[in-house]
């Protein structure tokens, strides 16, 4: 019983991690008024850009950090298109969500002589090492370095937003930009900032399912873990700490897909491959309306506008 209790919160942590990037990253940008609809569509390229900078490289960190790097970079023109277009922010990120898996495609095919995935590459490295729990009740407890790195930045994220001049910017932005541009914020450089770091988080995101948990990269490797993402940041009230929690309920969803999957009970597969998708959806249903987004989140600013 205990081991299985320790086995399901591993296989909650591990899962959950990816999610908290992605919702991180939902979090940081809806908070300054750019909805990003396209987290999945970043994780996808993050994920690739983790995989392939791990395998070339064969130090998976700096896998890691490509996968950042490259997640910024695909966030790029929906900022460009969000911020200094005024273009409908939705529409913008689902242009990045259809883009993005075609772009992870080619060069996954580019760089892999035309294999539609990555071979095996080295993974970031687990907390307490492979062999350190091996005879505890705690062997099962498969916790990986990147899922403390997420509730690292989910601190550093709150203590920013709550507790910095910089996060008071980046709320008034995203609650009354013509105010805060009237005290000298630069709202768009603020919203910048905030797009591109959520396109950093959400790489990483993907980069956490590729060198983490599957150790390559695939077409399905994210497979609507982003929309999952979104649906945190809405279940946890746009905060970081709240899409964080949210994110353990989700992992937990899938936790019990690996664990009643594998155990003795009669429950088809493709009944429980639905239920973090189903929970998603119950989700949203009881909490989308209860939930209060910034203001200003999804509005074009025009500077000179009230």
């Amino acid at each position: 019983m205990i081991n299985n209790l320790i086995l399901l919160v591993g296989i909650t942590l591990m899962y959950s991690t990816p999610l908290v990037f992605g919702a991180l990253g939902g979090v940081v940008s809806e908070r300054s008024g750019v909805v990003n609809i396209g987290i999945e569509g970043m994780m996808v390229v993050g994920a690739l850009a983790g995989a392939a900078g791990s395998y070339y490289s064969g130090n998976p960190w700096v896998g890691f950090l490509a996968a950042g790097i490259c997640g910024a970079l695909i966030a790029l023109p929906h900022a460009i298109a969000s911020i200094s277009f005024a273009a409908d922010q939705t529409i913008s990120g689902v242009a990045i969500n259809m883009l993005a898996p075609g772009i992870a495609l080619f060069a996954c095919r580019a760089l892999f002589d035309g294999a539609a995935m990555t071979p095996v590459v080295p993974k970031l490295p687990k907390i307490f090492g492979e062999n350190a729990l091996v005879g505890t009740p705690f062997a099962s407890l498969n916790v990986n370095v990147s899922t403390v790195i997420a509730l690292a930045l989910t601190v550093l994220i709150w203590f920013v937003l709550y507790k910095t001049k910089w996060g008071l910017r980046v709320r008034a932005v995203g609650e009354h930009p013509a105010a805060a541009d009237t005290l000298g914020v630069n709202v768009y450089g603020v919203r910048y900032v905030c797009v591109l770091v959520s396109g950093m988080l959400a790489g990483f995101g993907g980069a956490s399912m590729s060198i983490a948990i599957m150790s390559q990269f695939t077409q399905t490797a994210i497979s609507g873990h982003g929309f999952i993402a979104m649906a945190a940041v809405i279940f946890g009230k746009w905060t970081p700490v709240g899409a964080y929690l949210a994110c353990l309920v989700f992992g937990f969803t899938q936790a019990l897909v690996v664990v009643l999957g594998g155990g003795n009970f009669a429950i088809p597969s493709s009944i429980l491959s639905m239920l973090p998708y189903i929970i998603t959806i119950i989700v949203l249903v009881l909490f989308v309306g209860r939930s209060v987004a910034p203001k200003a989140n999804g509005t074009p600013y025009i500077k000179g506008s009230r």
